[in-house]
């Protein structure tokens, strides 16, 4: 069954910010859709099937005050019609509000009716949103709240935990095709004994038996590789808590069809093994 969520709420109190967020966790998301084409947006996404298993949308005041006070009937008539939806609500303080429309220097959609006083447009729009509110499944207060901390807030509600939010990318490579630069880690291992030299290895890659077994043969692979996943394991909580979507590891020897290409094989089933999103690639393997 698909998942639909509404995301709504005052205007700076940190929707985009929770769209974006909603985006690393899998949900297709859509910006500012007007309530009246709500409807006609859910029954398309049925239509869609697997394709939009998980989606939010943003609907709010900037469709104007009109037009979103009918919203609570279109909410109201999906459920008499058997269209499931949650509702997010997200709110702040009407100081914060104010403050963050100062700071950023943008305009608040109600502004103009009250010859651009912020104080009247933030409790105007506070009054229109209530029934909305009153209706909501989730309401998150975002005033005290940085970016990375409503990001890790919403990962606990829409998945198993907010580590899931953190997408992991193994990478080898070889440090003579030069460093990737989409990589946050990098690891050097070619202080380890070097299959290139064994003429019946040199032909293999990493991904191969007799490779791996002769790199994790000695005893300084053992201990390196021991200490780099409790390293790795150690850091993952951190860049989850700093609201990284995505980590890329990567892991370096001379060419990049060997040493880098095991450890990075091996990170991959460690990652996998504990349930995290991962995924691995080996950018020089085909390279001679």
């Amino acid at each position: 069954m698909m998942e639909f969520l509404i995301v709504t709420g005052l205007s700076g109190a940190g929707k985009t910010q929770a769209v974006h967020a909603l985006e690393d966790i899998g949900f297709y998301c859509v910006d500012n859709l007007p309530p009246q084409l709500l409807e006609t947006f859910y029954s398309l996404c049925q239509q869609a099937g697997e394709k939009f298993g998980r989606v939010a949308v943003v609907t709010d005041i900037r469709g104007g005050q009109d037009v979103f006070l009918t919203l609570a009937g279109t909410l109201e008539e999906m459920r008499r019609e058997g269209k499931p939806y949650k509702i997010l609500f997200l709110n702040a303080s009407d100081s914060v509000l104010i403050n963050r429309f100062k700071e950023t220097r943008r305009k608040h959609p109600l502004a103009d009716f009250f010859l651009g006083s912020l104080d009247k447009a933030v409790q105007m729009e506070r009054s229109v949103l209530q029934p909305v509110r009153e209706m909501a499944d989730y309401v998150i207060d975002t005033s005290l709240l940085a970016p990375a901390q409503l990001k890790k807030q919403l990962a606990s509600l829409f998945l198993g935990s907010a580590q899931d939010a953190l997408s992991i990318h193994c990478l080898s490579f070889g440090f003579k095709y030069g460093l990737p630069p989409e990589a946050d880690l990098v690891f050097d291992v070619r202080c380890l004994p070097n299959p290139y030299y064994m003429p019946e290895l040199k032909p293999l890659t990493g991904l191969d038996d007799p490779v791996r077994n002769y790199v994790m043969r000695w005893e300084q692979s053992q201990e390196v590789k021991k200490r780099l996943f409790s390293l790795i394991d150690y850091m993952l909580p951190l860049y989850v808590e700093e609201g990284k979507s995505q980590l890329v590891v990567a892991v370096g020897c001379t060419g990049g069809k060997h040493r880098s290409v095991t450890f990075a094989q091996l990170l991959y089933e460690h990652f996998s093994a504990e349930g995290k999103k991962v995924s691995v690639s080996h950018r020089d393997i085909q390279k001679r």
